[in-house]
């Protein structure tokens, strides 16, 4: 099947507003020991976590929120580890389960900014495009889909092209696209926006805007 794929907007951010809620907040807090978070302003509660967690050490203040976000997927000696290789490197985009690194993403650049870059900062990228298929078609646009799409503009030193190479060209499944692309949402239109690591996509990745693209399911 034949697509038109235009690229119209990539945005580098180092946090996503709306991720953390203002319950997660209030939760925080409480577990960096400020019991008083319901009387404050909603708007004050992201500044009053910062202090907050800036009053503990870093490799402790890490495995709290670790603990509090990451849980039901990492064991307590996996958490202090992780912990503590957070003020080196880029654990986000390094560890092992790309399922996890959304997650590990948002955790960082929470202590980044509460430590004002003691922690590495580790960047999304946000990308609006279109994707419109050349026939009349019900078929959903699905996150392999868009990977496989937009790997039609991409150079050939991109990470995923060079991880993912049989499963772009459709000879085997990819699920791993899932945790590729953190959010994926549709605009309406045959407009299309998606946020990911850096890791995986940036301006500098794309050598075209522009392109037709022809996918085959695997």
């Amino acid at each position: 099947m034949k697509f038109q794929v235009k690229i119209n907007q990539i945005e580098s951010a180092n946090e996503v507003a709306a991720y953390w809620t203002n319950q997660d907040f209030v939760s925080l807090l409480a577990l960096f020991n400020y019991e008083d978070a319901a009387g404050i302003k909603p708007e004050n509660l992201k500044p009053y976590l910062h202090l907050a967690i800036s009053d503990f050490e870093p490799a402790e203040a890490a495995a709290i929120l670790l603990t509090y976000h990451l849980s039901e997927h990492l064991n307590e000696g996996q958490i202090q580890q992780i912990s503590h290789e957070m003020l080196l490197d880029k654990v986000c985009e390094e560890y092992p389960d790309i399922k996890l690194h959304a997650k590990l993403f948002h955790t960082n650049q929470l202590l980044f900014h509460a430590y004002n870059g003691k922690f590495p900062n580790a960047k999304a990228s946000i990308i609006d495009f279109s994707i419109k298929p050349q026939e009349a078609s019900d078929t959903p646009i699905s996150a392999e889909m868009v990977l496989k799409l937009l790997s039609h503009g991409l150079s050939n030193s991109n990470i995923i092209k060079r991880l993912f190479p049989e499963q772009l060209a459709g000879e085997v499944e990819f699920p791993e696209a899932e945790s590729i692309l953190w959010e994926f949402k549709s605009l309406g239109k045959h407009q299309f926006q998606l946020l990911t690591s850096e890791y995986w996509l940036t301006k500098e990745d794309f050598t075209l805007i522009e392109f037709e693209a022809e996918i085959m399911e695997a």
